[in-house]
């Protein structure tokens, strides 16, 4: 006879049981769980759940999940439930603008911290800010003699680093194009990566660290002007760099390894090794909480607070609270993506050893982003595919497919709910991670998209290419 109901529990991402053993129906959908498990931890009815059995989320019934595990006959059945942001970011669904200005390929774009500003650089060798609500070119920032091949918002959106082909970093304000002191001169080779000191570190914004060709990682002090230490330890190009809310600063190299430093001093703690080709890209699972910094996505409206320089320590009280809400004291944990067609997971800051090797993908790794809930892993690559995996244990999730040429550069919706991806066959898709299915599909691009970003508040997603145009879109 066939099983009907299950022994059943609920337990939360720490694997803590949050309710004793119950009987479910075997068949109970989606819907009907979200239902009990609101009434077992007595949340409001809007709360919304994902669920889990032995890390494969439930999408349809239980039973569907229970019969791929074999765990139907199983003593009892642990359900983890997973909180999903309160907050719903809706699809961008259409071009509002198309704004010429760069002569030149766009090869980055981002939105700033609170989502007033857009800045993008450019094979022509500036950097342009743009007017989010009129969608309209804003200010045009001249200092580089090369394409400018970077640009990093500080975290609270008062300043924008952007690095060159000539290993020049100029820092702009966004609130008058003008640039604040002079150009920070001192690397070999180009600018490859720009990463700003997390705001709930240091509420000044003072600090950046840069990595270039030269296979060196610099600290700068940018109201100084001047560098603070230089970081020596790869022997290849270093391609990405990422400095971490514990104060630690990982760079990833084309000598294969990632180095982790300590950010107050420079001191080398360890080396990541474990890839066998060039490392492109890393992201640690707290990009999103440092990157917004004091500014919460739940109560972004239209009239976006006004910020000042004389406002450092009380944000960064408040990027503290936020920073420590979204860890709840765990550790980070950092993903690496390759040319050896594979991403690696590591905890970096305790251990040099790496969680999971995850493979599947067919060519090198473009891009790699955490989703902002912590729980997914989106990587893009030349493939032509984007995969997800999960965001503790790298197991493998799904693959997106529905771009026909290699994808370049991905990001996710401040829920999690969404991702969007820009490839070379000139569009963007916007992917729903309910389904793992295209959601909306997005042409109007000429040429190959480099750049892709969506606002931290939701609102909007901006892109740039090869077609020299930046296009805004929105709901």
């Amino acid at each position: 006879m066939e099983q009907t109901t299950v022994l059943a529990r609920f337990i939360n991402e720490d694997g803590v049981d949050e309710s004793p053993s119950f009987d479910l129906d075997a068949d109970i959908n989606v819907k009907d769980l979200q239902k009990i498990c609101r009434t077992y931890l007595q949340k409001e009815t809007d709360t919304s759940y994902l669920f889990f059995v032995n890390d494969v989320q439930i999408k349809d019934s239980l039973k569907k999940v229970l019969e791929k595990k074999h765990l139907l006959k199983e003593c009892i059945v642990d359900i983890t439930y997973a909180e999903q942001a309160p907050f719903h970011v809706r699809p961008v669904t259409r071009c509002t603008s198309s704004i010429p200005g760069h002569a030149e390929a766009v090869i980055s774009a981002s939105f700033s911290p609170d989502g007033r500003y857009l800045a993008s650089g450019s094979g022509d060798t500036t950097v342009r800010l743009w007017d989010v609500d009129t969608e309209t070119p804003q200010f045009t920032c001249k200092g580089h003699k090369h394409w400018v091949l970077c640009i990093a918002w500080s975290p609270n959106g008062l300043k924008l680093a952007s690095g060159c082909k000539n290993g020049l970093i100029c820092i702009w304000d966004p609130r008058t194009g003008k640039q604040i002191g002079k150009a920070l001169s001192g690397h070999r080779g180009w600018i490859n990566a720009i990463s700003w000191e997390p705001l709930h570190r240091n509420g000044a914004c003072r600090h950046i660290a840069s990595a270039s060709k030269d296979c060196t990682v610099r600290v700068w002090d940018v109201l100084m002007g001047h560098t603070l230490f230089v970081l020596s330890s790869h022997t290849g190009s270093v391609t990405c760099v990422r400095w971490g809310g514990n104060g630690l600063i990982y760079s990833g190299s084309q000598d294969r390894n990632i180095k982790v430093f300590r950010g107050s001093d420079g001191v080398l703690c360890r080396t990541l090794k474990g890839h066998a080709h060039w490392v492109n890209s890393i992201a640690l699972n707290t990009d999103y909480v440092i990157r917004t910094g004091p500014f919460d996505p739940r109560t972004a409206s239209f009239t976006r607070p006004e910020i000042t320089d004389d406002m450092g320590q009380e944000l960064a009280v408040v990027a503290l609270k936020r920073y420590e809400s979204a860890t709840s004291g765990r550790p980070e944990i950092m993903v690496s993506g390759s040319d050896d067609f594979s991403m690696m997971l590591w905890s970096p800051e305790k251990d040099s050893k790496c969680i999971a090797r995850m493979t599947g993908h067919h060519n090198l790794i473009n891009d790699v982003k955490f989703s902002p809930d912590m729980r997914f892993i989106a990587t893009a690559s030349f493939d032509k595919s984007i995969k997800l995996w999960n965001g503790k244990t790298g197991k493998y999730i799904s693959s997106l497919h529905g771009h026909v040429q290699q994808v370049y550069q991905i990001a996710w919706s401040g829920d999690s709910r969404l991702l969007v991806s820009g490839s070379a066959d000139s569009t963007l898709k916007v992917w729903d991670m309910k389904t793992y299915k295209i959601m909306i599909d997005l042409p109007g691009h000429a040429d190959e998209i480099y750049a892709v970003d969506w606002s931290p508040d939701g609102q909007r997603v901006a892109s740039g290419g090869k077609d020299k145009v930046i296009k805004m879109w929105r709901q």
